[in-house]
């Protein structure tokens, strides 16, 4: 049987988006794929620093646009971000791979995977309401 929460906010301010951020870390506790969704300038990337700091994850956390997966250590627990935005179906075929065997949280913008295996899928969805506001939905499907 597969659960569904469902959460909205609007976000105003950088601390604002910190303080969901530390709301989605504290339940975190490995194995989760977050879905990040929202167009150019959203606050994808922004949202996943914040979300990384919260975990404790020591390195830069920058956009790994060029780069298929970068892997973050040194926090509570594993952390793996991801941008599918150029990816070739090849990429997709490994990162699905990938994320089938590690228990890290696991970080997608752009997703484009069809991962029906993963049990713990948190999707954020990302809404631009003008320069500086921005709503967030966020769906848990624990399975």
């Amino acid at each position: 049987m597969q659960a569904v929460t469902v959460f909205e906010t609007q976000v105003n301010t950088l601390s604002d988006t910190c303080a969901l951020a530390k709301a989605v870390a504290e339940g975190l506790k490995g194995g989760e794929v977050i879905l990040l969704n929202g167009e150019l300038g959203a606050g994808k990337t922004t949202f996943t620093k914040f979300l990384a700091s919260e975990l404790g994850i020591t390195e830069t956390v920058t956009s790994p646009t060029f780069i298929t997966v970068k892997e973050y250590k040194s926090g509570r627990i594993p952390f793996v971000h991801a941008d599918m935005y150029r990816r070739t179906e090849k990429d997709n075929e490994d990162i699905a791979e990938y994320l089938l065997f590690h228990d890290a949280c696991f970080v997608l913008e752009w997703n484009k995977l069809n991962i029906p295996a993963i049990k713990k899928i948190i999707s954020i969805d990302i809404e631009v309401i003008s320069e500086t506001e921005r709503k967030f939905t966020i769906k848990k499907n624990f399975i």
